[in-house]
């Protein structure tokens, strides 16, 4: 296997994903979940991902599709398309899984792959995390991350213009 093809092999669907995750589970590893645009990757991503990765053995990241980032951040955006943006961030080494989704929040994926820990940047807070509540009721941690002052994608598209 080329690192190409293993880096693409990471970008996976619904059953592929809660099939490795159940894997993951049975050897004990502990699972990691994350979620967001990625719209423009930038430091504040990559630190997002290297802390969501020291807490726990796999690290799965979510990246809402096209049609999901324009009704979030709209018309303008996403100013890289999907595949784009998932093939960035499956290239990151401490990344495990990536998928896409199409809804507004992650709730079904999270209540689906069950995962140990969630993470969200420090412009979230615990009560506003989006399955928060699934996580914790299952007996999971629920971890915000501070964010990196002055990296946002937006804050990027706007030193642009």
């Amino acid at each position: 296997m080329t690192k190409e093809e293993a880096v693409l092999g990471k970008i996976v669907g619904l059953p592929e994903l809660k099939a490795r995750a159940e894997g993951w589970r049975l050897k004990g590893q502990k699972i990691v979940f994350t979620n967001g645009c990625f719209d423009i990757l930038h430091k504040g991503h990559i630190r997002l991902i290297l802390q969501a990765a020291q807490l726990g053995n796999k690290l799965i990241v979510a990246i809402n599709t096209d049609a999901s980032v324009k009704k979030l951040k709209g018309t303008n955006r996403p100013i890289n398309v999907e595949t784009d943006r998932a093939l960035l961030v499956a290239a990151q080494l401490f990344v495990d899984a990536v998928i896409y989704f199409e809804e507004e929040t992650p709730l079904s994926l999270i209540e689906s792959i069950q995962p140990d820990v969630l993470v969200k940047g420090g412009d979230y807070t615990i009560e506003t995390v989006i399955g928060s509540d699934f996580i914790q009721k299952n007996g999971g941690e629920v971890v915000i991350i501070p964010t990196v002052a002055g990296y946002s994608s937006t804050h990027i598209i706007e030193e642009m213009k």
